[in-house]
């Protein structure tokens, strides 16, 4: 498909870390089209992680699910009379809610691409596109980058990326510095939005204490919710030395990517941070259980991957427990040599 497009709309609407996950896609047709005014639908709680990139033009908060009716139809009807004075030349869709196919049908655009969902193959869903692009890859970016096989774009961007401003670092600098940590740190985020992505607070507090007896200070965070705080407490508690827990829960993703991009080492879970570790290009360590450990693995070459299905067999996702903690069968020792792996090589310098 030969064409020049000036105003691109690209709509997904999930979790942080699928945004975050976008972001090749988005890097991809800035390439091709550096002219164009890149923007993006997705949900209004999700906008803080892709707020400062700077490929994206706009950013456009659709309600999120927990909504009610009527602040869901009128968010609907102000984005339709906002997105229809864009005139858009392109729309890109990445996501299957069934809504996407009447939001594209009400948006005048010459070219309208979509994803081939499976479970998406009524009329009125297909014929609200202009093409439907088959998936391939084996990982989320791999896919996400699928849709654009109708443009014929062969150059693609495999990175992603997540965005920070200097004075987020500076911020955060000045707080550790208030903590007396002025060298190297490690950042350890055990919290996930579901249980069976979660690991043992006893056997993070075990990897806490190996690495500050190794001499790198352990910076935990999680999000603002009281389950996240306080599973951060238990650790801390458990730990011979308390590890930092004054960030916890108080870093939007801006500044805990510019927390993460300085750290020795990222440790964490199946979650949002683990990717934004991927995206600063700080070594990880990530844990992984009863999840598709191939299609959500961290999209670097520099990260360790734990997978509890090589200490015992995982189940299928329809018979996977919401509330059983399935990464309890790797061992802390096993998480902690991960860890001496990755910063076997790392200099013992202040962090910059």
């Amino acid at each position: 498909m030969e064409k020049s497009f000036n105003r691109i709309l690209i709509i997904k609407m999930r979790f942080h870390g699928d945004m975050l996950l976008t972001t090749p896609v988005i890097s991809t047709l800035k390439r091709r089209y550096p002219d164009a005014q890149i923007d993006v639908l997705l949900y209004q709680d999700t906008i803080p992680i892709l707020s400062e990139n700077l490929e994206i033009h706009a950013l456009y908060g659709m309600a999120k699910k927990g909504s009610g009716t009527k602040e869901k139809i009128s968010n609907f009807l102000s984005l339709v009379k906002t997105l229809r004075a864009r005139r858009y030349d392109l729309i890109v869709n990445l996501t299957d809610q069934w809504m996407v196919s009447l939001l594209v049908r009400l948006l005048p655009a010459p070219v309208k691409i979509s994803q081939n969902y499976s479970h998406r193959q009524s009329s009125f869903w297909k014929k609200s596109f202009t093409y439907l692009a088959p998936f391939s890859g084996q990982h989320v970016v791999e896919r996400n980058l699928s849709v654009l096989a109708p443009l014929g774009i062969s150059d693609v961007c495999l990175d992603t990326t997540m965005s920070y401003r200097s004075e987020h670092w500076e911020k955060l600098r000045a707080q550790l510095t208030e903590q007396d940590i002025t060298g190297q740190y490690v950042v350890i985020q055990p919290t996930a939005r579901q249980l069976f992505k979660c690991w043992d607070d006893e056997k993070f507090s075990e990897v806490v204490d190996a690495l500050q007896q190794r001499g790198y200070a352990v910076v935990l965070t999680c999000g603002p919710g009281e389950e996240d705080l306080a599973c951060v407490r238990r650790i801390a508690e458990g730990c011979q030395h308390k590890p930092v827990t004054a960030l916890a829960g108080k870093t939007r993703f801006p500044e805990l990517a510019a927390l993460i991009d300085h750290a020795a080492l990222f440790i964490g879970v199946d979650s949002a941070p683990m990717h934004i570790a991927a995206a600063v290009k700080t070594p990880i360590v990530c844990l992984f259980g009863a999840t598709d450990h191939v299609f959500w693995r961290p999209w670097s070459d520099n990260a360790i991957q734990l997978w509890a299905g090589d200490y015992q067999p995982m189940p299928e996702r329809k018979d996977r427990e919401r509330n059983k903690k399935y990464l309890s069968v790797i061992p802390a020792q096993d998480v902690i040599a991960a860890a001496d792996k990755l910063l076997a090589d790392m200099p013992q310098e202040a962090t910059s």
